[in-house]
C-alpha cells in the first residue's frame, strides 16, 4: 500500500509534511518547523505520530522536536547535528534505512547547506524528502559546506529516477524563477517560470516538484551548461555550480 503525504504551509514560507504508511497507519513528520501546526494537523487527520524524521539541525526544521516528542512519544531520527537543538533517539547516516511500517526510507547524504544534511528516499513510492538541499528551481545556501560538497549532494539527488516526486521544505519557487531567468534563457525554463508565477498569483503551492523537472530547468543542476555564460567556461562542474550559487547570493531581482 502507498505512502500518503499530507502537505501544509507553516511559519512564513515553510511546508510541513506528514507521511502515513497506509498498510499500518504509522505516520512520520518530516522535520518540525512548527510544533503547534503539526500537532493540529495530526489531530485534524486523526493520525498518531510514530517518527520524527529530521533532515538537518536548523531551528525551522528541528526546533519543534522536543514539544512534539513530549506530546506524541514519537521517536526522533536524524543526523547527529540535530543534537545542537535537542536529543536524537536514532542517529542516521547516508546508506542507512529507516522503517515506517511497511515503507522503507533510504537515507541519502546531502551535506552542503549544513554539513550533516540528509534526505529520505522512499523508492517504492518514488518520493524523496530533501529538506533544504534541492528546491524547485533552486538549492539551499551553503551555510556550512563547500560548493564541491553541495554539487556532489545535488548529483546524488539528480541520480534518482526522474519520476521521483520531490518534497522540498520552502515555497521559494517564484523568487528562484526570477533568478533563473537572469542566467538561463532556455525556453523550457521560461515556460515553467510562467506557470510558477501564475500558480503563485492563484495562491497555489509549487511544491512538490520532480527530479525530471529540476534536471530540465533548475539552473543549479544545469550549471555546467551555463558555465560559459557565467564566465567560467572550461571549469569543473562544481566550479560552474559555485558561480551560479554566487550569482544567486548576490541577486537583487
Amino acid at each position: 500500500m502507498p505512502l500518503i503525504v499530507h502537505q501544509f504551509p507553516c511559519l512564513q514560507d515553510n511546508y510541513g509534511f506528514l507521511a502515513r504508511d497506509e498498510a499500518t497507519g504509522q505516520t512520520a513528520c518530516i522535520d518540525t518547523p512548527d510544533a503547534q501546526a503539526i500537532l493540529r494537523e495530526l489531530d485534524k487527520l486523526g493520525w498518531s505520530l510514530t517518527l520524527i524524521l529530521n533532515t538537518h539541525w536548523h531551528p525551522d526544521h528541528a526546533g519543534g522536536n522536543a514539544e512534539i516528542k513530549a506530546a506524541t512519544g514519537a521517536v526522533v531520527v536524524g543526523p547527529g547535528e540535530v543534537e545542537k537543538l535537542s536529543p536524537v533517539d536514532r542517529e542516521v547516516h547516508g546508506g542507512d534505512r529507516v522503517q515506517l511500517g511497511e515503507t522503507t526510507f533510504e537515507v541519502i547524504e546531502t551535506g552542503g547547506h549544513t554539513l550533516g544534511h540528509i534526505a529520505y528516499h522512499d523508492a517504492a513510492d518514488s518520493i524523496a524528502f530533501v529538506g533544504d538541499t534541492l528546491f524547485a528551481l533552486g538549492c539551499g545556501r551553503l551555510f556550512e559546506g563547500t560548493p564541491q560538497q553541495m554539487w556532489t549532494s545535488l548529483q546524488r539527488l539528480a541520480a534518482l529516477p526522474e519520476a521521483t516526486t520531490v518534497y522540498c521544505a520552502h515555497e521559494y519557487t517564484a523568487a528562484n524563477a526570477r533568478f533563473a531567468l537572469s542566467v538561463d534563457q532556455d525556453p523550457a525554463l521560461r515556460a515553467r517560470a510562467d506557470q510558477v508565477f501564475a500558480a503563485r498569483e492563484r495562491g497555489e503551492p509549487t511544491v512538490p516538484t520532480t527530479i525530471a523537472l529540476e534536471k530540465a530547468t533548475n539552473p543549479f543542476l544545469r550549471a555546467p551548461l551555463l558555465a560559459a555564460a557565467m564566465g567560467v567556461g572550461g571549469a569543473a562542474d562544481y566550479e560552474a555550480f559555485a558561480a551560479v550559487r554566487k550569482a544567486k547570493d548576490e541577486f537583487k531581482g
